[in-house]
């Protein structure tokens, strides 16, 4: 039986391949790309498809630990992997859905989701559409029956599996255990909040290149545009509800580009000059390349160790209309791509665990090990200890992750500190957590200096910000 393409099972069916494969160790933007190839699926003529199939995947995802618990729980033989992964699409879709008193036929999910920018559907619907896709194909239609009823289980005995399954933490919190460990004992007092966070659905937030247009224009482009958006920093936008990247006035001739809040502080605190030289190390996809060329006339160099990550440096630069060294190579071996020449500024936007940006890559969660962490922060080490003899007396260096874990930030910052010779620490925001939690900036020395926060945006990704200068 061949699905029409802009049905349901259809695209719960890619997004079940999708998340196969996030389960076999590959990330989901791939996951997606791969599942999209292999439905045949045309980049323009199928992109309303293609979006749904990633909205569905990404929201299973989110609700992956409780939905694998379900199916472990409401099937006593192994079902196959397809099946065992339309059953978690088909039950995250589930989750969402607050039931009610109307809840058999209601439409208030529908319009809450709707409201909220991402399509909503009713229990039937979801339920028969998971049916449909598992008899679509040959090698799970054996299983529709299964699907019928565990689906239909769920929704009779919803509060009491829910109560079961949940007393687990990881399917309670949709977190990894030792993930779960480590938010406790680096915030006693947040963790719970900090973990319901990296579940939420994040903000879309646009940067605006105000040498082109003011922020309040902006607002009265989007405005006429049939869209709202709230001013959450001095260049970021955040809008009221997600669209595609196409509805944005001004993207395509690059006045406005998509970037967290948070992510948009990295640029202005190099504090660049026209005529500098700027090292933007670790670069794809160049989010912070076309914003430091937005703030001043200056050279960068942007240096990237994945050749097709790089691809995409130029085509976000070609969209803004700038240009910039590009450079394939790895940040901790300068000596395979350095000119010789020193920088002003070096941007060390450095690889992490990425605990920071998970409610935007919730995959993340499920391919991270907790063994990665120590590799990662040697990673870290050997990069900014490389890049520190590049920078000029007097130059300014700016470490960044978009990492929650205080062995990535702040226990970093220290050690930088100590080791690197002639370091001066400046101000900088320190650690900025996920949503609207309280940030506070770190001082010269590594302390808490809350003053210094007051005019960080107010929502946002979760990231580290630290500053070193060069003795001049």
């Amino acid at each position: 039986m061949r699905l029409p393409p802009d049905s349901l099972a259809f695209q719960m069916l890619g997004a079940a391949t999708a998340v196969r494969a996030v389960s076999e160790g590959t990330a989901l933007p791939q996951a997606i790309e791969d599942a999209a190839a292999q439905l045949r699926l045309d980049r323009v003529r199928d992109a309303a498809t293609r979006g749904a199939l990633q909205d569905i995947a990404y929201r299973t995802m989110r609700q992956f630990g409780t939905a694998r618990a379900l199916v472990t729980k409401l099937v006593t033989r192994p079902p196959g992997a397809q099946v065992d992964s339309l059953l978690a699409v088909a039950l995250a879709l589930l989750l969402e859905h607050t039931p009610g008193p109307r809840d058999k036929d209601s439409t208030d999910k529908a319009r809450q989701d709707a409201d909220a920018g991402r399509p909503g559907y009713s229990t039937f619907t979801v339920v028969d559409q998971a049916v449909s896709a598992a008899a679509s194909e040959p090698k799970t239609a054996h299983a529709r029956g299964l699907v019928n009823a565990v689906l239909r289980r769920f929704l009779r005995e919803r509060k009491a599996l829910l109560a079961e399954v949940t007393r687990d933490e990881q399917a309670r919190w949709n977190l990894p255990p030792w993930w779960l460990r480590m938010l406790r004992e680096a915030y006693p007092d947040q963790w719970m909040a900090l973990a319901a966070s990296a579940n939420v659905r994040p903000p879309m937030t646009v940067r605006v290149n105000t040498a082109r247009v003011s922020v309040q224009q902006y607002q009265t482009d989007l405005a006429n545009a049939g869209l709202a958006g709230h001013v959450v920093g001095p260049q970021a936008v955040r809008l009221v509800r997600a669209v595609p990247v196409t509805q944005l006035p001004g993207f395509a001739e690059g006045v406005v580009s998509v970037q967290d809040a948070g992510a948009q502080l990295a640029a202005p605190l190099l504090e660049v000059a026209d005529g500098m030289r700027v090292l933007d190390a670790c670069a794809a996809p160049g989010g912070k390349t076309g914003h430091l060329l937005e703030l001043a006339d200056i050279e960068v160099t942007a240096v990237e160790s994945d050749p097709q990550r790089t691809t995409r440096i130029g085509e976000n630069l070609a969209r803004l209309g700038k240009q910039a060294r590009i450079v394939v190579g790895d940040a901790s071996r300068p000596a395979d791509w350095w000119d010789g020449q020193p920088f002003d500024r070096i941007l060390a936007d450095v690889p992490c665990s990425a605990s920071g940006i998970v409610r935007r890559h919730p995959d993340i969660r499920w391919l991270r090990r907790e063994t990665d962490i120590a590799k990662l922060i040697t990673e870290q080490r050997r990069i900014v200890s490389q890049l520190w003899p590049l920078l000029k007396p007097g130059g300014i260096l700016v470490y960044v992750t978009c990492s929650i874990f205080p062995t990535e930030g702040e226990e970093q910052a220290r050690w930088f500190g100590a080791q690197l010779a002639d370091a001066i620490r400046l101000q900088a925001p320190g650690q900025l957590l996920p949503g609207t939690h309280a940030t506070q900036a770190a001082g010269p020395n590594g302390e808490k200096d809350a003053s210094a926060g007051t005019s960080l945006p107010s929502d946002h990704d979760g990231f580290f910000y630290a500053r070193f200068q060069k003795r001049a």
